[in-house]
């Protein structure tokens, strides 16, 4: 598989990674042995990204994640997101957070779940209209610092959002949805934007 850099911050990645998201989340009926075996497989097959999120279940997905890659952490890199509210039933708020309160919860809330030392790549899920970016980013970037994570994402946000993302901590990637269904990144401004600021791009469900 062949491997190449995302965003100019140093991480490298296989040009093709996994999605979990439909393993625990959405889509229909579930079987985590067979989803472990997948996360495994492609593993062999030299695919070294996988992308989770809290959401995802909510929780089940990150627990799955971090029992299939256990004993082979280091040929992963992994991927997860915050920002999507849930209450500590397990429920969704219907609310997008990105307050630095929530930022420091989820992402011990995260390493719990995926049993892990630290994540390699954490994105914001959604951005929070009620929390200023650069508030959101300065906290991320203080996860940075402390070792938790170690480079920084952002999904489905606007130019000028993914601009003051980056400027207050340098961003790798940026995830939108893109496909030949989807494809409004190619006239609104992502694609130009991460290409001039050397963010790499994740499309999410590239085959619609």
């Amino acid at each position: 598989m062949h491997q190449q850099n995302l965003g100019s911050q140093g991480l490298t990645v296989s040009v093709e990674g996994l999605g979990c998201m439909g393993m625990s989340a959405f889509y229909g009926a579930f079987d985590d042995a067979e989803s472990t075996a997948t996360i495994r497989r492609a593993l062999d097959l030299g695919v070294t990204l996988l992308d989770t999120a809290d959401i995802y279940g909510p929780f089940t997905n990150e627990v799955l994640v971090g029992k299939a890659i256990a004993g082979r952490r280091d040929e992963v890199v992994l991927a997860t997101k915050f920002g999507n509210e849930v209450d500590e039933s397990g429920q969704r708020t219907g609310r997008v957070n990105g307050s630095p309160e929530y930022v420091r919860a989820s992402v011990e809330a995260s390493l719990r779940r995926l049993d892990v030392d630290v994540i390699d790549l954490y994105y914001q899920h959604r951005v929070d209209p009620e929390t200023p970016i650069e508030e959101t980013f300065g906290a991320l970037g203080e996860l940075v610092t402390a070792g938790k994570v170690r480079y920084l994402g952002i999904s489905e946000a606007a130019p000028e959002t993914i601009r003051r993302a980056h400027a207050t901590h340098p961003l790798s990637a940026v995830q939108t949805e893109y496909s030949l269904f989807t494809r409004d990144v190619e006239d609104d401004g992502v694609l130009a934007t991460v290409r001039e600021l050397g963010i790499g791009f994740v499309p999410y469900s590239p085959l619609g």
